[in-house]
């Protein structure tokens, strides 16, 4: 990913989101028979895949002068990885190459806002939901009063980020002209520009997208998340790394942690705004 200055940074972006997908992902071994949480312990690192280009979950801040990848995901990825023992390293990819990659061995997990929907299930194994958030879409401001639900978007161009949760919705919009991009930021310019006419996108991505951007404006119709919220895509036939990474993320939530997290991210980005 291109370097940018914290203000280009954060007028174009500010969003990531949230119900990210994979497809073509073929089968995978642990190797040696042994599962996958010892491999782990025993590489003494945790490899966890996401997409870095989704505030809140997780993106690009430059702290203390360096580039870095933030976000409530990133929070809880350490504290999966302090439980197991190990180091975190994180891998940058494309939402859609984050299933393949599990399945391939390149990440060990990936926490990137995932939904577990049927399709992905079938390839990879998912945690417990640790985080769940409602649709919305992103409109240019001076369109807010043109474009304020979905049905107002019948026939308009839309944007939604390939492989996402997001897609399924802006294709199930009647005569709709779907443009798919895999970068969130992306697509905030191509709104921006004019080049789409919405933008749908998880509602925390979409509410952080108008702080940085004044041009831009939320639609006032919110969608529900079908598909339960967000999980942590595993290699299948794990079940002592799915045990072990549920079992961080139910002491998370008891101890209020992940409601933590998610609100020291979005100041976080509230800040670099500022």
């Amino acid at each position: 990913m291109k370097k940018l200055s914290i203000k280009k940074l954060m007028a174009v972006v500010i969003v990531g989101v949230f119900g990210m997908t994979a497809v073509g992902c073929g089968s995978s071994s642990n190797g040696e028979g042994k599962d996958k949480l010892t491999q782990i312990k025993e590489n003494g690192k945790l490899v966890v895949g996401m997409s870095a280009d989704y505030a809140p979950y997780e993106y690009h801040a430059l702290i203390d002068g360096e580039d870095k990848i933030i976000g409530f995901d990133v929070d809880i990825a350490q504290a999966i990885a302090d439980d197991i023992g190990v180091e975190l390293e994180l891998k940058e990819m494309n939402f859609d190459a984050l299933c393949e990659s599990v399945q391939l061995g390149k990440i060990d997990m990936t926490i990137s806002g995932m939904t577990p929907k049927p399709d992905r299930k079938k390839a990879v194994d998912f945690s417990d939901i640790y985080y769940k958030a409602e649709q919305a879409f992103l409109v240019q401001a001076s369109n807010k009063d043109k474009y304020k639900t979905l049905a107002d978007l019948e026939g308009k161009k839309i944007g939604a980020q390939m492989g996402s949760i997001q897609a399924d919705i802006a294709e199930g919009i009647k005569d709709s002209n779907v443009k798919l991009l895999a970068d969130v930021n992306t697509l905030i310019l191509e709104l921006k520009n004019g080049n789409i006419d919405a933008l749908i996108v998880e509602a925390p991505v979409a509410n952080l997208a108008v702080t940085a951007n004044t041009d831009l404006a939320v639609g006032e119709e919110i969608v529900e998340d079908s598909e339960g919220g967000s999980a942590i895509g595993m290699p299948k036939d794990s079940p002592e790394l799915v045990a072990q990474v549920n079992s961080t993320l139910k002491k998370l939530a008891d101890e209020g942690k992940i409601d933590e997290f998610v609100q020291k991210a979005v100041e976080q980005v509230k800040n670099q705004v500022e």
